[in-house]
């Protein structure tokens, strides 16, 4: 049973989740918050496995719950309604395993809560564009010299895409998919497509 907690300042829209998730046997919504700061203090309380946290709200805004909840082993994604992507790099640095947009399909929304869980990153694909079109972060790593066609690959991978949809996506042999992610791993020195996507996110590589 994944154990879910949202965090959104209007009252409809937790309602409406709640309502949603509760109809999936493997999903539990254990608590709903207001505002940041009372996302923060639940999560302490409750410890859910995934928290659904919106950036804009009272008291304390999601990026500053993001701030307080590092080393938390709740996973979050954030779910917001803001189109500005100049939040998705911040959210990401400060522990978000995903980021995705309110209009989200709601049984896609319902596979990003299952594959966070499960310890995967996901985001939005004009989030994930958004990372990797930024450059590298203020203080991150000097980005690694990946091919025009890796780099589409690893923003596939980013956005959660599996070698199947990536080939389909690009128009190319999954074979061929496969080769270049292994060569994106070895070039990016991490072992899994999680790692990938994170240190993708996370450096804003491009």
């Amino acid at each position: 049973m994944i154990r879910v907690l949202i965090a959104d300042d209007h009252p409809v829209v937790r309602q409406g989740l709640r309502t949603f998730l509760d109809l999936h046997d493997d999903i539990t919504v254990v608590g709903e918050a207001g505002d940041g700061a009372q996302a923060v203090e639940l999560v302490a309380e409750l410890a859910p496995d995934v928290l659904l946290l919106d950036l804009k709200m009272p008291v304390l805004d999601g990026l500053g719950a993001l701030e307080r909840l590092s080393g938390s082993p709740t996973r979050v994604v954030v779910l917001t309604s803001v189109s500005d992507r100049s939040d998705v790099g911040p959210a990401m640095r400060a522990g978000a395993s995903g980021f995705l947009y309110k209009d989200v399909d709601p049984p896609a929304l319902v596979q990003a809560v299952r594959a966070v869980h499960g310890g995967q990153v996901l985001l939005a694909p004009e989030a994930a564009e958004a990372m990797l079109s930024a450059g590298a972060a203020p203080g991150a790593p000097a980005p690694v010299p990946l091919t025009e066609r890796e780099r589409e690959v690893l923003a596939l991978i980013a956005a959660g895409r599996s070698n199947r949809e990536i080939a389909r996506s690009l128009a190319v042999a999954e074979k061929t998919v496969k080769t270049h992610v292994s060569n994106v791993l070895m070039k990016l020195g991490v072992q899994d497509r999680t790692q990938a996507a994170l240190y993708a996110v996370r450096h804003g590589l491009g």
